[in-house]
């Protein structure tokens, strides 16, 4: 007879790894409208909001895969911050630590949000397959540069990548009604304001809840 202790090991070993219920890539606008407050209020911002105990609950329970991208114009687009698994508090923590610290990407160039999208759409190749995958992105202006953010929708709907964004409406009042007519796409797509960069904290919170908890556009 096999030992139980023996059996339970081998039952152990087999089990497939925890699935990851969420890919989330985290896309923050540097473009010259930013200046060095408004991106630490960003930067700061997402940290604490990544640390809300309902957040982070809802990461590391998923076994979340998330990365960081700092984007501005055509061809300015970088990987800050790559596919980190959230497993635990721990690695929840070190991650928002990360991105307390990341240095700014650029500061002095445009606004070329389809060029981000593509860019952190092709990011997602060198994710393990998630149950969602959703771009997270957050602006302070209409794109200005490059490729139409409507010309990359077609190709994240065909690969199932959820796009919301959080509008930052400092200076551009009607910029949360372009985020929903261009930016956003997939089942259930959102857009968020910000009214000013010190509204930011709260409402990337505010966002990430509804994207942890698969709240639905119905419940905002």
């Amino acid at each position: 007879m096999v030992d139980p202790r023996i059996l339970g090991l081998l039952c152990l070993a087999a089990s497939p790894a925890a699935s990851c219920d969420l890919a989330l890539a985290l896309a923050v606008d540097v473009s010259g409208s930013v200046d060095a407050g408004e991106f630490r209020l960003q930067m700061d911002g997402l940290a604490l909001a990544l640390r809300d105990g309902v957040v982070s609950e809802a990461l590391v329970r998923g076994q979340a895969q998330v990365s960081l991208v700092q984007w501005t114009g055509t061809s300015r687009q970088e990987v800050t911050l790559a596919w980190t698994r959230i497993d635990s508090f721990e690695a929840l923590d070190a991650f928002a630590a990360l991105i307390e610290t990341a240095p700014r990407g650029w500061r002095n160039f445009s606004t070329a949000i389809g060029e981000a999208l593509e860019f952190t759409m092709a990011s997602f190749d060198r994710v393990e397959r998630c149950d969602r995958m959703v771009i997270d992105v957050s602006g302070d202006g209409v794109s200005n540069e490059g490729i139409e953010p409507r010309e990359i929708q077609a190709d994240l709907r065909a690969r199932g990548i959820t796009v919301n964004a959080i509008a930052i409406e400092e200076g551009n009042p009607d910029l949360t009604a372009y985020f929903f007519e261009n930016v956003i796409t997939g089942p259930g797509a959102f857009v968020v304001t910000a009214a000013t960069f010190e509204d930011y904290p709260a409402q990337i919170r505010r966002k990430l809840l509804k994207e942890v908890a698969r709240v639905t556009a119905a419940d905002q």
